[in-house]
């Protein structure tokens, strides 16, 4: 080791009498870096968070909801002591609805005969049709959302690219996590809770509205055994387009879920009503198929001639007459207003 000779003057300088402009390996001060990085991800809130919210909004909503409940739990009864054509009908109606509500726009004819045969004309949109045919399919039956939701949506992952392959499994089950954690509400909340967390899941994608309102319906009817969903676009789908906190979201959701339950209700009086009427004035004819006929017209909110022959399995002469018979007395009416590709529905 060499030393400095003694008396020899210290040529080391003292960083802190370095001039500014010297120190330039350094970096400089914060307020001075331009910011030219992209934003980084946001924190989401917590899942206690989001349902604490959700729960002061049900309490400030009590008894509103409770009374929704209630119309909610008569439907269920009537569907319960009624015809199970009546469910199938009312699916229909509630996915045409919801299908002019996401843009679709799928008229109740074509989806009547999309359902019934397969058929569709070329201004139809096959994906359309099919969107709107599943919302039938999960509105009529089968496992709820809760019990699975990739084999409710029927959807499915790709094979997996890389280690960051975007897999819907893990996006819905962070939906179905911050659902779970919301068992405490009540089915009506916590479906609208799950409606407008959708797209927030990242589950959104073509058709997604659809799918996050099926779902919903699904969700609202809890443990119903006559209702397997709870109507939410049946008299108008004004309850699917709050925003806002959660307090004005499910204000705006129990008044238009009021008002789809009492659209179903009067819906099941007239047909009931039309039902009645059309058995007394068709007790004297003979054969299979005037009842067959009546009961396709009561599931069905539009029957064409050849829907009625593949759904009663009579002749297409035999349906033709029956039908002419039934409109010359009122008890059904046309409603296409053309020659060809005729349909028909029950005039309460």
């Amino acid at each position: 080791m060499i030393s400095q000779p003694s008396g020899s003057p210290d040529t080391s300088e003292d960083p802190s009498d370095m001039a500014e402009e010297d120190l330039w390996f350094l970096p400089g001060p914060l307020e001075a870096e331009e910011d030219v990085l992209p934003p980084g991800p946001r924190a989401e809130p917590r899942d206690e968070s989001v349902v604490g919210d959700w729960q002061a909004a049900e309490a400030q909503s009590a008894a509103r909801l409770a009374s929704v409940a209630a119309r909610l739990g008569a439907l269920d009864d009537r569907l319960l002591r009624g015809p199970q054509g009546w469910r199938h009908r009312l699916a229909l109606i509630e996915a045409a609805e919801l299908s002019w509500f996401t843009g679709d726009r799928v008229s109740a004819d074509r989806l009547a005969l999309w359902i019934a045969l397969r058929l569709s004309g070329a201004q139809d949109d096959p994906e359309a049709l099919a969107r709107v045919g599943w919302a039938v399919r999960r509105l009529t039956g089968g496992p709820g959302p809760l019990d699975g939701l990739a084999e409710f949506l029927d959807r499915r992952d790709p094979a997996a690219v890389g280690l960051q392959a975007d897999r819907f499994e893990d996006r819905a089950f962070g939906w179905a996590h911050v659902m779970g954690a919301a068992q405490a509400l009540h089915p009506i909340t916590r479906a609208c809770m799950g409606f407008h967390l959708w797209s927030l899941a990242g589950l959104g994608q073509s058709g997604d509205r659809i799918e996050a309102a099926v779902t919903a319906a699904r969700i609202a009817a809890g443990d119903g055994r006559g209702a397997v969903f709870a109507p939410l676009a049946l008299g108008g789908a004004g309850g699917l387009r709050a925003g806002g906190p959660p307090e004005a979201r499910l204000g705006v959701w129990l008044a238009g879920m009021e008002t789809a339950c009492l659209a179903a209700m009067r819906h099941l009086d007239e047909i009931e009503s039309w039902h009645a009427q059309a058995e007394a004035a068709m007790a004297r004819l003979s054969g299979r198929t005037p009842p067959a006929l009546r009961a396709v017209l009561a599931d069905w909110p539009l029957v064409s001639a050849p829907m009625a022959e593949a759904l009663t399995g009579a002749s297409r002469a035999a349906v033709q007459r029956n039908l002419i018979w039934m409109e010359a007395r009122g008890l059904i009416r046309e409603v296409t207003g053309q020659g060809r590709y005729r349909m028909w529905s029950a005039a309460p």
